[in-house]
């Protein structure tokens, strides 16, 4: 129920008010907090309970109890974006999304990311056109630390900021975006569309992480006068959820947010939806294989009336296999991919329909077949049976949503920013419900048909004849104002003036417990078994099965065949067809998915409590009476062979295949998990059937349950697992692995890279919970194994050569792998591996300091307290129990080896694991330009040719 207060000015005018009943909580809220509004918890349905606050600066502040977990989530929302910046100045929103973690007045360089690490917590922010959020999620005895970090970059972020921040960090972006565009199939297809779609001066037009022409000319002045006028408390919103005393943060929140002056006055922009008046077509080259073709329509807005009927049109459209895309192209394998979606923003919206061709092909008679069946579209509309298809998807996709904190604080903190309104979701659900054949059909009318459109083709280079259309748009000349240099005198500073010392960081109360799960256990005379975990936070249950039919069960030559049998029993049961169960699956809100992996096959079912019965039902079908059909395997063929010929146009699968070819050789570790062309091409429907009788047994299966039933409950629910029979599974056969001799630089061609992938790799330990190789974690954690480890900071804020490196310590039943990692600037690929191996010497040589593994108990000690909050975490540490037959009680065992394990085994384990000369050497990138520099290191260079 909501209570809606009268303003937010004095105590004597709210109680005026007549608010008697909440009279005694008002006269304890701290000086300049005043309750705007109480949202309370309705039985029976689906709501967000929360509490509003404003403070006198204008901050507003959300507060939303869970104490199911101890932790919580605290997430500050900037009402700026790229949206807000001018012409010739564009990357300024996302450039200050790295900048607020470059330290403050009182907090020191690179110390928020250290301070929350150590606090066993995770932190980033993201921007987009209209906002920039920064959020933590801590243990939650370490609110407090959040809040002064938060509240010292919001009063006294441009104390810290120096020119050379400004330089490294701007060597970041660049880095960020050659990673994220430049380098990255069809990663430039959405700035191509904004250009095309929006005039050079709409704020939507240019790219949120901006032009590197804009980011060279500006300086650091620049930044600062940004700052200053969008990043005040007024233009903020300040949400909190989790296990927190509302009194104590509120009071908290006062003293250190309350004395930050506001900023100027933030007007709403106007909406401004694109206009178009004839149709553009415009054609991007890229280094890809597969063209494709999206189609851009301009709608309205975020929030408009007709929103939520555009959303259902792009499902109906393009969303699931009973959409009208996947039924006339992707089915009838004229598309590789298809679908449709709104991407709704605050200023304007677009509707997009795309479609992937196979390789080589002609985009034209695909851009006609999509043409063509939206106007079928337009003729048949939309069936009420799928419209009841979409409101069952929507009403337990609210649910699923509550499942975690910041699920929720995001909820709250997004619809506060842009409606004033932070609980809506029972508005969106009734808007969803009331949306009617006859309105889906209308804003198909008006946006859609006959209508203007952006049709962006994307064609490998130098094959412009497979465009949907020759080019015949352009956009204009970007018309960039003089530059003027920004002076220090120029800038308009606010001071903040504290009654008490801010330098003191807070300190926290005793550490939060770590979570052990309390499980139940099921065995059945089959050989399957169950693991379960009663969790009451939502009405939702999660069951994981574990099939013993993954890819390292598949014999040689057949490479793929897990993948594909996992795909087969996606496409319906004997009786119904893929469509018609997934209709039933999203009437009921369900989702059955089925992937194959290293060693099992995963069946996952999410389902309400309510509807599991009926979920359960339509499992039986699909996992015991599977379609198979000669049809349904030609077509998913096909399909796999795309999608691996797109997988393969990436630098990261080169470089993973890269390490596996090296580090393995040529057994089974070293192949493709998704299979090679010629190994799917030579799979038969027999092979796949086959694999199905021989593996999908219960003879070895594992079973986790997490959701609201009992172990009674659960083994009534899945009574049918006693009578299901199967075969044993063959033992694996142990692979020889080759002797690796030497050090090499592997270098694999990717033409034209403008980034390069670098790994250093060896081969590991096999997996395990708590003996050597997960010591090795610990050891590597302040070498490459959080964001201020000794190799992120060094290449990326010292150097300035990527956006990111780090390390992955992978491992398996049988083996492992160590890899450090990072793409890096081209020019600087010679000196990054230099770099990398001067931290690998030092650290292996001398091991972590008495500091850094202080800062390694700090952080990893409670990093479980945030590991166990959703069904999905649950079940995750469940599945990795059963699956290595480890202790009940392994999460502990872990917990204190953190507390327990001295600084001289972690030196020795360093020495072991770390020295530079066991590593081999993969780059990917330009070859040509590369060898040069690369031959400079004086290590042996050999080109590997990719096994594809």
């Amino acid at each position: 129920m909501r209570k809606i207060l009268c303003g937010v000015f004095s105590l004597f005018l709210l109680v005026g008010c007549g608010a008697s009943s909440t009279s005694s909580f008002f006269s304890s809220l701290p000086a300049g907090v005043s309750l705007v509004e109480e949202v309370d918890a309705t039985p029976g349905s689906v709501t967000i309970a929360y509490k509003k606050y404003k403070l006198s600066n204008g901050l507003t502040v959300l507060l939303t109890p869970d104490h199911s977990d101890p932790l919580v989530h605290v997430n500050v929302t900037y009402h700026v974006g790229s949206a807000r910046e001018e012409v010739g100045k564009s990357g300024f929103a996302h450039f200050f999304e790295h900048m607020m973690f470059q330290g403050s007045k009182h907090v020191g360089d690179q110390q928020h990311f250290k301070l929350i690490t150590e606090a066993g917590g995770t932190l980033n922010g993201s921007t987009n056109r209209d906002r920039t959020q920064y959020y933590e999620t801590v243990p939650a005895n370490h609110l407090e630390k959040v809040l002064w970090l938060e509240s010292d970059r919001m009063g006294f972020l441009l104390d810290a900021v120096s020119q050379k921040k400004f330089e490294i960090q701007r060597s970041t972006v660049k880095n960020e975006r050659a990673q994220n565009y430049d380098n990255r199939p069809y990663g430039m297809m959405r700035l191509k569309m904004d250009e095309a779609m929006f005039p050079s001066n709409h704020p939507y037009s240019w790219p949120t992480i901006g032009y590197v022409s804009d980011l060279n000319q500006v300086n650091v002045n620049d930044l600062k006068a940004f700052f200053l006028r969008w990043y005040g408390p007024n233009n903020a919103v300040l949400t909190i959820g989790g296990d927190f005393d509302e009194q104590q943060t509120l009071s908290w929140i006062a003293k250190y947010f309350g004395s930050i002056p506001a900023g100027p006055e933030v007007p709403k922009l106007p909406k401004q939806p694109a206009t178009l008046d004839r149709d553009r077509f415009v054609t991007l080259q890229d280094r890809i294989q597969q063209p494709m073709v999206l189609i851009g329509w301009p709608t309205s807005y975020l929030g408009a009336h007709d929103q939520v009927a555009q959303e259902v049109l792009a499902t109906a459209l393009g969303q699931g296999a009973n959409s009208l895309l996947y039924r006339d192209l992707v089915k009838t394998q004229k598309a590789v991919s298809a679908g449709s979606f709104v991407d709704c923003a605050e200023l304007a919206c677009t509707f997009y329909v795309y479609a992937m061709a196979p390789a080589g092909q002609q985009l034209k008679p695909l851009y006609n077949d999509v043409m063509d069946s939206l106007a079928r579209f337009g003729k048949q509309g939309i069936s009420p049976d799928l419209l009841n298809q979409i409101n069952g998807v929507a009403e337990s996709s609210a649910i699923f949503g509550l499942q975690s904190v910041q699920g929720k604080v995001n909820e709250l903190a997004f619809n506060q920013t842009f409606f004033g309104e932070p609980e809506r979701i029972q508005k969106d659900l009734a808007d969803i419900r009331s949306v009617t054949a006859d309105s889906v059909a209308q804003v198909y009318t008006q946006y859609l048909e006959n209508r203007p459109k952006v049709v962006l083709s994307v064609v490998p280079k130098q094959r412009e004849d497979l465009a949907a259309q020759k080019a015949d748009f352009a956009p204009a000349e970007r018309q960039l104002p003089d530059y003027q240099v920004m002076q220090e005198n120029q800038l308009a500073y606010r001071h903040v003036s504290d009654d008490f010392d801010r330098s003191i960081m807070p300190t926290s109360e005793s550490a939060v417990s770590i979570h052990t799960p309390n499980t139940y256990k099921v065995y059945y005379d089959n050989g399957a078994e169950l693991i379960g975990e009663k969790s009451s936070e939502t009405p939702t249950v999660l069951i994981r099965f574990s099939l013993p039919a993954g890819e390292r069960y598949v014999a040689k030559g057949k490479e793929g065949l897990a993948d594909i049998t996992a795909t087969m029993m996606n496409q319906g049961s004997l009786q119904y067809s893929k469509e018609e169960l997934q209709a039933k699956l999203d009437t009921l809100g369900s989702d059955i998915s089925i992937s194959a992996g290293e060693y099992s096959t995963q069946v996952t079912v999410s389902s309400l409590t309510s509807k599991l019965g009926p979920t359960l039902d339509i499992l039986q079908e699909v996992l015991f009476h599977p379609r198979f059909s000669e049809q349904d395997f030609t077509r998913e063929k096909q399909r796999l062979l795309q999608g691996i010929m797109y997988q393969q146009q990436t630098p990261a699968w080169l470089a993973g295949q890269a390490t596996r070819q090296v580090l393995f050789g040529d057994t089974l570790f070293a192949r493709e998990s998704g299979g090679t062309p010629e190994s799917i091409k030579a799979l038969t429907l027999e092979d796949v059937k086959a694999f199905y009788r021989q593996y999908y047994t219960p003879k070895g299966t594992q079973i986790v349950l997490v959701g609201d039933v009992n172990k009674e409950q659960a083994r009534k629910q899945l009574s049918f697992v006693q009578n299901w029979h199967g075969k044993n599974v063959p033992l694996l056969r142990p692979q020889v692995l080759p002797d690796l001799k030497g050090q090499k630089i592997y270098l694999v061609d990717k033409d034209k890279a403008t980034q390069s992938v670098v790994r250093l790799v060896r081969r590991g330990l096999p997996y395990d919970a708590t003996g050597e190789n997960f010591l090795s974690e610990l050891a590597n954690f302040n070498l490459a194994g959080n964001f201020n480890s000794r190799i992120n900071q060094n290449l990326r804020e010292d150097k300035g050569y990527t956006y990111g490196a780090g390390s992955n310590i992978i491992s398996n039943r049988e083996t492992g792998a160590i890899i450090f990692y990072a793409n890096v600037r081209a020019d600087a690929t010679a000196d990054s591996i230099v770099e990398i191996q001067k931290e690998l010497a030092q650290y292996s040589e001398h091991g972590p300091t008495a500091d850094e593994v202080t800062f390694m108990r700090l952080a990893l000690g409670q990093q479980q307290a945030l590991a166990n909050e959703t069904p999905g975490q649950k079940a995750q540490v469940l599945s990795r129990l059963m699956a290595y037959s480890l202790d009940d009680d392994y999460i502990q065992q872990q917990h204190e080896l953190v507390q327990t394990v001295d600084r001289a085994t972690l030196s020795r384990l360093a020495k072991k694991w770390f020295k530079p000369q066991d590593y081999q050497i993969i780059v990917v990138g330009d070859a040509q330009s590369l060898r040069p520099q690369l031959e400079k290191l004086n290590i042996p260079v050999e080109q590997l040719e990719i096994s594809r």
